[in-house]
């Protein structure tokens, strides 16, 4: 079998309210979910051992423990004998940083187990799905495509074809943010802000006005993120700018990709020594 190469692209939160608190003591949120064109590559291989291989490698393999999100999908795998007792070599160049809020690790497992499934390695019910992409990560069901998504606050998952054409300005200084510690900083709840119109939702208008409820927690445990956001506030032409998922990276939205090029020869020039890239949704 030669290597099968797959994109597991980053996903970004346009937007992030905070409900409530649920049984569970996990935070109840609604969440305007997209995919952009950063993604990490991944190839796959059946082998004939009797041990599943994992490797990442690339600028942002530092620091993956033995045990992340592959390891543990191809666990959950193994132990439903899903996979007939087939063994992978599974190869993952990191182009996406860790804790950047754009989740890189639940979006290469949903990415692997898409792949699974589409070449009909597995066969799996679209329940059994969420059962194991939730013992991965609660993010994790939204890498099982690359649609815009609208997360509801009762849990109920739209998607839309609907392609927002944004350009983006990606900025992540040099440390990542705790998501536990992140939520742990939230005191008060928003009111649902989502139509179900999704049309309407997308609106560039309705973009504008909506907000990330976890920027003010991450903001108080980490003030440079609160410095990157209002510089990028006074770039020319930028639409909106908003930390994705509970950071670190902070992201400013543009219409044009001219916009996006001239906005980051100036923030690169301020931020040397962060990581700064251009991309767009895809």
């Amino acid at each position: 079998m030669s290597l099968i190469k797959i994109k597991s692209n980053a996903k970004i939160n346009i937007s992030l309210g905070v409900l409530g608190k649920l049984k569970s003591k996990l935070h109840r949120i609604e969440s305007l979910i997209s995919f952009i064109d950063l993604n990490d590559d991944i190839k796959i291989k059946q082998i004939p051992k009797n041990n599943h291989k994992v490797l990442f490698y690339g600028k942002f393999s530092k620091g993956i423990t033995k045990t992340n999100t592959i390891t543990l999908l191809l666990k959950i795998l193994d132990k439903k004998k899903l996979l007939k007792n087939k063994k992978y070599l599974i190869k993952i160049k990191k182009k996406i940083p860790v804790k950047s809020g754009m989740g890189g690790g639940s979006m290469n497992a949903a990415s692997i187990l898409n792949y699974f499934i589409v070449s009909k390695i597995v066969k799996l019910k679209k329940s059994q799905i969420n059962t194991i992409l939730k013992k991965i990560g609660s993010d994790a069901i939204f890498g099982m495509g690359k649609k815009n998504l609208i997360l509801k606050g009762n849990g109920k998952l739209l998607s839309s074809k609907i392609k927002l054409n944004l350009h983006i300005l990606i900025i992540k200084p040099n440390f990542g943010c705790s998501t536990s510690e992140i939520y742990d900083g939230i005191k008060t709840f928003s009111k649902p802000t989502l139509f179900n119109n999704n049309k309407r939702t997308f609106y560039i208008k309705n973009l504008i006005n909506l907000k990330n409820d976890l920027e003010k927690s991450a903001f108080i445990k980490y003030p440079k993120l609160s410095e990157i956001k209002k510089s990028m506030l006074g770039l020319p032409k930028v639409l909106f700018v908003r930390m994705t998922g509970s950071g670190s990276s902070i992201i400013g939205y543009f219409k044009s990709k001219k916009a996006s090029i001239n906005a980051a020869k100036i923030l690169k020039k301020k931020y040397r020594n962060y990581w700064c890239i251009l991309s767009k949704t895809i």
